[in-house]
């Protein structure tokens, strides 16, 4: 069979200042007319660089200094085409690049226009490379959105990206992607930090079109779950070198590389024994001083429940403009009548898809969102302070004892000031300590997760993710918190660095005593670091009990679901999309009895061991929720 695509020798290098910086050194491999490859590896390794050569888009820094890359046309008896020889902005590339080679970015709201209708951007494609009218071109649009699962697409036509969900962004670039009918699509981390049901649903969904359109798919991705899941063959890349390729059975039957084997060793699953750890490729040598260590100590009396949340709800009041006003629009519910309990130098986590909620009951928790109602105690060393009706000054001093770790470890972290300027802010708001203490606590911060105290100089844009996220857990602990709040701390991170981050905080839990509310999505994520785990769905705690009661026993049809999309790293345990389809992807009124929402969502009743679980039937009592 012909290739596809042909990548022969590919030598890539980057332009710093005047020094080369090699990205891609001398990379091979192929791909065949409806095979799916997996181009596999961690940040830096080379992966997309490769795909922005073989669509023409490489950055003004980069040159191409070897190779070919080769691209035979279907249906074309004309000798394959060498893209690296072809002008970027020449009349054959953009015929390549968008006709026959599509891309599908990893990012969909920075990838799409915030000014422009989804089926402006979505036509776009088409109108450039085939001959509609706009009519023509508008019903094919619609049709592909409708392809792609947009449940209403004549109303997607004119909506706008903001007020699309995140797996509805990212369907809308599955449909720019294939509206002029490639025969190779590039998707480079289509399922990056998305909840593992929409993962899965984007997953077969491009499996489906796939095999509808017959097209090639390369797909970029760190997640070796994904890559069991849809690949045929798989291309291991390291630094820029192809170490491993071959069949997806033969790779991961019979790993060779250490590489290979390092990212299999990684992956958090189910079938984890007690005490076994994740093996991280680069381990953090973390090291704890004087000054971390020295904590306020705990009487004996101390409550052994830290947080302690009753009743919570929180409603938003969204906005419906007309042509010369703003009317009333209708009210979301975000958190509803929820109550949990952590108890001390424990982690509970907390489980559930975007928009159940999870983040808002986070900062809700640290009085940064107003509860509509409900109860907040905080138990400090035989002190509780009502964290609801707490004053300033204690809301100053309860903030002291509780701290944040954000999702994106870019975003949060100021670009304009140095890491040192970071780390020693939480001190300096709270008027901690002089400047000689400040810069010691910042050198003993950076080395208690892993990093040099000789970087503190350096800007955040100069670190890599993982580096970056452990600059935002060294400035969490700057104030020796006793809760920490970990808001989907590893999503975006490649699962080397999401093994290191998660060993991490374990480590750091475990000397300092800290005491943990880790939310989100993945459940094998939260099976590895968390001791209780509620999972909430539409505001609500549809179930909670201690993780291993949990993972042997859910009783949730949102559980099952959510642990019915997880995938594995390993091709004899493919994700079984009806189940996730059946689980957590369908409303709460279809959910069977009793567990339904049809009149009422019920209670979380007590089914024995902290176990609960919601539905119509005897109230809760006591434990890890009620």
């Amino acid at each position: 069979m012909t290739d596809l695509i042909s990548v022969r020798d590919l030598s890539i290098e980057f332009d710093n200042r005047g020094t080369a910086v090699p990205a891609l050194r001398g990379i091979s491999f192929r791909i065949q007319p409806g095979a799916t490859v997996a181009l596999v590896g961690e940040s830096g390794s080379g992966k997309s660089v490769t795909a922005q050569a073989m669509m023409g888009i490489l950055p003004s820094t980069a040159r191409i200094t070897g190779g070919r890359i080769l691209f035979a046309e279907p249906g074309v008896a004309a000798p394959p085409v060498d893209v690296t020889k072809l002008a970027r902005d020449g009349r054959r590339m953009r015929r390549i690049r968008g006709r026959h080679i599509s891309m599908i970015f990893q990012e969909p709201m920075v990838s799409l226009s915030p000014l422009h209708t989804i089926g402006d951007q979505v036509s776009e494609a088409l109108f450039l490379h085939r001959h509609v009218s706009r009519r023509a071109g508008m019903q094919r649009t619609a049709a592909m959105l409708g392809l792609v699962g947009f449940p209403d697409p004549d109303r997607a036509l004119r909506s706008y990206p903001f007020e699309l969900s995140g797996g509805l962004r990212q369907r809308a670039m599955i449909a720019m992607a294939l509206i002029c009918g490639p025969s190779l699509l590039i998707a480079d981390e289509p399922t990056t930090a998305l909840d593992v049901t929409v993962q899965a649903q984007i997953l077969a969904l491009i499996n489906d079109l796939q095999a509808e359109l017959g097209m090639a798919v390369m797909i970029i991705t760190h997640d070796l779950g994904v890559v069991a899941n849809v690949a045929d063959e798989v291309v291991v890349l390291y630094e820029g070198r192809v170490v491993e390729q071959g069949t997806i059975e033969a790779l991961f039957e019979k790993p060779g590389h250490p590489y290979l084997k390092a990212l299999l060793r990684a992956v958090p699953h189910f079938d984890m024994q007690p005490g076994e750890r994740l093996e991280s490729i680069r381990a953090v040598d973390y090291q704890t001083g004087p000054l971390i260590e020295k904590n306020e100590p705990w009487p004996a009396d101390a409550s052994d429940v830290l947080l302690d949340v009753r009743h919570v709800s929180k409603s938003f009041a969204t906005k419906a403009s007309g042509l010369f006003q703003r009317r009333a629009g209708k009210t979301i519910r975000a958190v509803d009548d929820v109550s949990f309990a952590i108890r001390r130098g424990t982690c509970l986590g907390l489980v559930g898809e975007s928009g159940c909620g999870k983040t808002t009951l986070s900062k809700i928790v640290m009085r940064a969102i107003e509860a509509d109602a409900g109860d907040i105690r905080y138990h400090d060393r035989g002190r509780t302070l009502d964290v609801v009706h707490a004053s300033e000054p204690e809301l100053l001093e309860f903030r002291r004892r509780v701290q944040y770790i954000f999702q994106d470890p870019f975003s949060s972290l100021n670009p304009r000031m140095t890491v040192f300027d970071i780390l020693r802010e939480p001190l300096v708001i709270h008027g901690i300590g002089d400047a000689d203490y400040r810069a010691a606590m910042a050198k003993e911060l950076m080395r208690l997760v892993g990093l040099d105290p000789r970087f503190l100089n350096r800007y955040p844009h100069s670190f890599s993710g993982g580096q970056r996220q452990r600059i935002g857990i060294a400035r969490a602990l700057a104030l020796k918190p006793d809760l920490v709040l970990c808001d989907e701390p590893v999503s975006a991170l490649d699962v080397s660095i999401q093994a290191q981050v998660l060993n991490l905080l374990k480590d750091l839990q475990a000397e300092l005593g800290l005491t943990y509310l880790f939310v989100s999505h993945n459940l094998a994520v939260v099976d590895y670091i968390a001791d209780d785990i509620a999972v909430m769905c539409r505001g609500r705690i549809v179930e909670a009990a201690p993780r291993a009661a949990l993972f042997r026993e859910p009783l949730h049809p949102y559980t099952r679901g959510l642990l019915a999309a997880v995938p594995y790293p390993d091709i004899h345990r493919k994700l079984d999309l009806a189940a996730v389809l059946e689980g957590a992807a369908r409303s709460p009124a279809q959910w069977p009895a009793p567990y339904d929402w049809s009149g009422d969502a019920g209670e979380l009743v007590d089914v024995g061991d902290r176990h609960f679980v919601r539905m119509r039937g005897e109230p809760a009592r006591t434990g890890v929720a009620a």
